[in-house]
């Protein structure tokens, strides 16, 4: 797996990879990650890539890590019940 890039993020930590005929975008905030695979040829080129991490997308991204540090909040209550 080759990294090409990183896209600057004041909440999380957004990587690019190119893997397989297949980019992969890894977002990291915390002890959560999110991973996306995209068919190389779904998109035209590595800026389209990085156009589409704007926007509602990104701010769809960041709520589901709310959700995710949420769902393990509870997880991790029951264990004490």
């Amino acid at each position: 797996m080759k990294v090409i890039g990183e896209v600057p993020h004041p909440s999380c930590k957004i990587t690019l990879y190119a893997w397989n005929n297949r980019y992969i975008v890894k977002v990291e905030a915390g002890y959560f990650e999110q991973t996306y695979k995209i068919n190389e040829y779904d998109i035209t080129s590595e800026d389209d890539l990085k156009e589409m991490l704007n926007g509602p997308f990104l701010d769809k991204v960041m709520r589901r890590f709310e959700e995710m540090a949420k769902d393990w909040g509870e997880a991790v209550d029951e264990l004490d019940d």
